[in-house]
């Protein structure tokens, strides 16, 4: 079945070196979902679609904080095949949809190959643009914190590393009245193999967003305890709205970092390079923060993995903030 026959795309909502995602509408219901188009005519392109769709299938059951995968459907030229992630105990099926996206066709430019990965509509934007619109809400923040907690502890649980989290990455959707945020943007995951403890794993491909990397990411040494660091970052700029300025798109984004003069540093680079660095929390008003959460936060930025706390310690004190 082709796609348009199934859906129709209503408009372009985001475009990057990922692929472009879209609004649309399911033809049948009249429902709105996202539609993300991810064009595998190079291996790099092959890659982030796989492990977009490796994450999204091995999840066992869905949580409200993640976006939910509805299908995803390959197109090779003309033939459009849907894959259902309901087949994620099936080896040989999983096998033949990394064949024929890793095959010579993807390479041959007469020969159209993609990947559409079909998931939930959000109709907030992203988070960067949805608090940077609205005034500094307590109340929100403290919500957002909870439900962002929630969803890596889940994800980890699932032996899911993310490994970009930041604010572009989660969405937000109003569909239940207020805000719910939705972690998305695979494409960097990595699915732990086993059933240990996913802190266990180590990893030595450093990649994700600079400003959000953990000193250990930047030196190719980390565990899922970045993902934490990450969130440190996403939760100290939400509280005091610490934004600077994206060099290449110019987007004010929520961040926080060094100053050294007129330059930036990440904070994960900065504490690399000072280890002993005291991280002075909160940096604007003290008003602003409560001790609890000012020590929540370095227990999150700590420069030692070890010293940090994990997905599921982090869930339980977000709880107990009087934030």
């Amino acid at each position: 079945m082709a796609m348009e026959a199934k859906y129709s795309i209503i408009r372009e909502v985001g475009r990057g070196s990922y692929g472009v995602v879209y609004e649309a509408i399911v033809n049948q219901t009249r429902s709105k979902v996202a539609v993300k188009r991810m064009h595998c005519n190079v291996p790099e392109n092959v890659e982030l679609a796989l492990q977009e769709f490796w994450a999204l299938q091995s999840i066992q059951r869905q949580h409200e904080n993640v976006i939910q995968l509805e299908e995803c459907i390959l197109q090779n030229g003309q033939v459009f095949q849907p894959i259902s992630h309901r087949y994620r105990k099936s080896d040989s099926h999983l096998l033949l949809i990394e064949t024929c996206l890793k095959g010579r066709r993807c390479m041959d430019p007469r020969s159209a190959c993609f990947l559409w990965f079909v998931m939930e509509f959000c109709d907030g934007g992203n988070m960067n643009e949805y608090l940077l619109s609205r005034s500094p809400d307590a109340q929100l923040n403290n919500s957002f914190m909870q439900q962002l907690s929630s969803a890596v502890a889940f994800l980890h649980r699932n032996q899911i590393v993310h490994r970009d989290l930041k604010s572009d990455n989660i969405l937000i959707s109003h569909r239940r009245g207020s805000p719910i945020v939705k972690v998305a943007d695979f494409g960097l995951s990595k699915v732990c193999q086993g059933k240990g403890n996913v802190n266990q794993h180590r990893f030595s491909s450093a990649c994700g967003s600079n400003f959000y990397m953990a000193p250990e990411v930047w030196e190719g040494h980390y565990t899922a305890k970045a993902d934490i660091f990450a969130l440190g970052i996403i939760f100290w700029a939400m509280v005091e709205r610490i934004t600077f300025r994206d060099g290449d798109t110019e987007k004010e984004l929520l961040g926080t970092y060094i100053c050294q003069g007129k330059e930036l540093i990440p904070l994960g680079e900065a504490l690399l390079e000072n280890p002993n660095m005291k991280l002075q929390i909160p940096l604007k008003n003290k008003k602003s923060m409560p001790e609890d959460l000012c020590k929540l936060l370095h227990d999150m930025l700590a420069f030692n993995p070890k010293e940090r706390l994990d997905a599921f310690q982090l869930e339980v004190r977000v709880r107990q903030i009087s934030y």
